[in-house]
């Protein structure tokens, strides 16, 4: 039995499983100046995305199918563009043979001041206030295609957080991918006799099932399978709607909402498994189809929104546009703290590191400032995107931070000015800006912790490499 002590004999593996393969290779500052390529590149195209006067992008899947949109995912925009920032300051100390373990060292050293800085410029919320978390919720839609409708969508995505929020022990839980919804047995036969017998069995089986929940009473019965028409001909005697094939995800939130609970078994079935906590029920038709609703509920945990739309298209980018607002509304009440919006964090933020970097020693000090000098490249979007002068606002935006209690300053998407963005209500929920931060410094590390890469597929052989036997 052979045993691998170090990790020279993965060398030695790599080198066994390649030899006989067609192997490219690419390694040290080759990779590295790649890899920050393809970032910028993917930056500079997600860069146009950001703010309220953000360009739409047109997505074209290979079946044919186009998504235009502006959306897509926020919080990704931004990590894309803080990552190819973060990269693209880190060129220039590559380029000067500074080592990249150095420069992560210094990129982990600004994450961690960065999240205290965060803090520090944070302000707590009152989640109880309803107009102030309705103005949360409205910064983070009214740059999208459902600002038009801004006031509505924010109060039907607070409404449906609050009915699916859900405390226990102190610990708050809010499940809106469940809750918040946007909708074999062998027979063997050998004679005749058997097949009237095995159907008087399934007569049998189908009555006791249905009397298993006539004993209950209910006026709703909801079932993920199918329901014969024999089973519907006993619960309708026994004046009891059924509602069949109804998909897992809908089912648990009924049950929620109602106060049921979900058995496999009728056998099993007993009082307290009935959800008393439903008022009305009924079948509506909306457009050509039919709708079942069940409202009223007394404390429901679950909710279904029902949008309609000119087209499909439309209605996916509502649909999108609703799920931002509620995980902005999620966010801000599992983590009540809010940042500004509009650049203005990250001015605060490149501002306190610059100041610490002055008290940092050694060749470490100028990525750590390289990192303060990135963070602003989302003020610095932003006035792009609307058309302003890049350097004297951002210049103006710089001296305006210099001031004591001028941290909420930022810029204004739609003009490019400087605005207080409390005044304007652009707020940032700090849960979301501490990811962002995070998953930007981390990719960019991980990025530059590689310099080695190997790409290899077999060999050919002879008949393809000819064209094969009447290629003659």
């Amino acid at each position: 039995m052979s045993y691998i002590y170090t990790s020279n004999c993965f060398v030695l593996i790599f080198y066994f499983f390649f030899k006989d393969q067609n192997v490219k290779r690419e390694s040290g500052r080759k990779v590295q100046t790649g890899n920050i390529s393809a970032a910028k590149m993917i930056a500079d195209v997600i860069r146009t995305c950001l703010g309220p006067r953000a360009m739409m992008k047109m997505l074209l899947d290979p079946t044919g199918g186009i998504v235009m949109t502006n959306d897509g995912n926020a919080i990704l925009r931004e990590i894309q563009v803080q990552t190819g920032e973060m990269l693209s300051v880190a060129e220039q100390f590559l380029e000067q043979q500074m080592h990249p373990t150095v420069i992560i060292s210094a990129y982990r050293q600004a994450l961690e001041d960065m999240l205290e800085a965060l803090k520090e410029v944070s302000t707590p919320v009152d989640t109880s206030d309803r107009s102030m978390m309705l103005k949360i919720i409205n910064s983070a839609i009214n740059t999208k295609a459902l600002s038009r409708w801004s006031d509505l969508a924010c109060t039907i995505a607070l409404d449906a957080v609050r009915t699916v929020e859900m405390e226990d022990n102190g610990r708050k839980e809010i499940d809106i991918k469940k809750y918040a919804k946007v909708e074999k047995t062998d027979i063997e036969i050998s004679k005749e006799e058997d097949f009237a017998r095995i159907l008087q069995m399934e007569e049998d089986y189908i009555q006791q099932i249905c009397e298993d929940v006539i004993r209950l009473k209910p006026d709703l019965v909801f079932t993920e399978k199918g329901i014969s028409d024999l089973a519907q001909h006993y619960l309708v005697k026994a004046n009891i709607t059924a509602i069949r094939r109804v998909r897992k995800t809908d089912n648990n939130r009924i049950a929620r909402a109602c106060g049921a609970r979900i058995v496999s078994r009728t056998d099993e079935l007993r009082e307290e498994d009935v959800g008393l906590g439903a008022g009305l029920f009924e079948v509506k038709k909306i457009g050509d189809e039919y709708f079942t609703f069940i409202t009223e509920c007394k404390d429901p945990k679950a909710c279904t929104i029902l949008l309609r739309g000119a087209s499909k298209e439309i209605l996916a980018e509502v649909e999108r546009n609703l799920q931002d607002a509620m995980q902005v509304c999620r966010n801000v009440l599992l983590d009540p703290f809010l940042l500004p919006g509009g650049g203005a964090v990250e001015m605060a933020v490149s501002k306190r590191l610059t100041e610490r970097s002055r008290a940092l020693t050694g060749v470490e000090q100028w990525p750590y400032r390289a990192v303060a000098q990135a963070l602003e490249v989302i003020p610095r979007t932003l006035i792009q995107n609307c058309g302003a002068s890049t350097i004297r606002v951002l210049t103006s935006l710089r001296a305006k931070h210099t001031q004591e209690g001028n941290v909420n300053w930022g810029i204004d998407g739609e003009t490019g000015s400087l605005t207080d963005m409390s005044t304007m209500g652009i707020w940032e929920p700090l849960a979301v800006k501490a990811q962002t931060y995070k998953t930007a410094v981390e990719t960019a590390i991980l990025l530059l912790r590689i310099d080695d890469i190997v790409s290899g597929h077999k060999k050919k052989d002879k008949d393809e490499q000819f064209g094969g036997q009447g290629a003659e």
